[in-house]
């Protein structure tokens, strides 16, 4: 029988996140948040200009310490996207 790789979510284990931002958060804290965190930007005419962190994080802990952050620079929170493990 051949076994499934387990999918479920740790709070100890790496995974990959987006996390979407009201507002433009400048891409020279991409290095505060953690190894491999890319900083986007969107600017559409007819919404508020997001930035999209992406990249993994070492675990819930490192997670939770980049939404902290983000919230302690005022930055409306708009989503939390799970991408999966070992991208």
């Amino acid at each position: 029988m051949i076994e499934k790789p387990d999918t479920r979510l740790s709070l100890d284990k790496r995974a990959a996140y987006r996390i979407t931002l009201q507002g433009l958060l400048d891409a020279s804290w991409a290095d505060e948040l953690g190894e491999n965190i890319t900083i986007e930007h969107i600017r559409r005419a007819d919404a508020a200009p997001t930035t999209i962190i992406q990249g993994e994080v070492a675990d819930q802990a490192a997670l939770s310490g980049v939404l902290n952050l983000v919230y302690s620079l005022g930055y409306p929170l708009i989503s939390v996207d799970y991408l999966g493990k070992d991208r």
